[in-house]
């Protein structure tokens, strides 16, 4: 056994991993984090854990991806040993699957570990629910104030790079950003959320798709035939460059007005 260190997302490790470019085999099991704080309803969605173990179901390698429940002041490093320990009848029934010939290759799986993981209650199968903590952002002024979930920003705004397009300034400003928990959204009893909270080890299986309801197809289905072309009516609000979070590969945003409309890209 052996560690590599490689500075891109779970999604691209999963790829780089898989690919043979740097195994001369192909994994039979992935296992995604275990990651700093829980992912289960809407979370889901766009986790980069649970994306590293989706990449290996789209390849056709069974994966899971493990989360731990952690709360500042309340959880310690040594929770992550407990963790894993926690989930080794999983994974290793999952491995023991794999060997069979048994284990279902239509799904993979997204566990969650609870907060006290020392006294969990058990393992509980689950739903993803829609459940979400709605995230904010503040201005700071200093790393200090930043922490771990601070965001650096550098707004490019100079007319050059789009010259057909109106700029608002041409000056170069740095910003940093603290995200904070504006706010929570519960769903039903039964999903994953609900059941890691009362204390349980939750195992929810996930697909590749994300369904719409149906009257939802059905309002799309009526309205984009309808649709008319905005015309090339489009002012540059500001272009905001360089965005990088928690150590990853910057980003791009740009941000846009059509009529009365505007429009973030990014």
């Amino acid at each position: 056994m052996f560690m590599l260190c490689f500075a891109r997302t779970p999604v691209d490790c999963t790829s780089l991993g898989i690919s043979k470019a740097l195994f001369q085999i192909i994994p039979d099991l992935v296992l995604s984090g275990i990651n700093m704080g829980s992912n289960y309803g809407y979370h889901i969605i766009y986790s980069g854990t649970v994306g590293g173990a989706r990449e290996a179901f789209f390849n056709g390698v069974p994966a899971v991806s493990l989360s731990y429940d952690w709360v500042g002041g309340r959880s310690s490093v040594n929770n992550y040993a407990l963790a894993a320990e926690a989930c080794l009848p999983i994974s290793s029934a999952i491995v023991s699957e794999i060997k069979k010939k048994t284990y279902p290759r239509n799904c993979f799986l997204n566990i969650d570990v609870p907060i006290d993981v020392a006294n969990h209650k058990g393992y509980q199968l689950t739903k993803q629910g829609k459940s979400i903590v709605k995230m904010g952002w503040r201005q700071v002024t200093s790393d200090a104030q930043g922490g771990k979930m601070l965001s650096a920003m550098t707004i490019d705004t100079t007319s050059s790079s789009y010259p057909e397009l109106e700029a608002f300034s041409t000056k170069h400003e740095h910003f940093l950003f603290k995200r904070e928990v504006r706010g929570s959204q519960v769903g039903d009893d039964d999903t994953n959320f609900c059941s890691l909270q009362e204390g349980y080890i939750t195992v929810t299986p996930l697909g590749a798709l994300s369904p719409v309801e149906l009257d939802r197809q059905v309002y799309f289905k009526q309205w984009l035939p309808a649709i008319c072309p905005f015309g090339r009516h489009v002012q540059l609000l500001e272009q905001n460059k360089k965005i990088s979070h928690s150590g990853l590969e910057c980003k791009d945003l740009i941000a846009y007005q059509i009529g009365n409309i505007k429009v973030l890209v990014i």
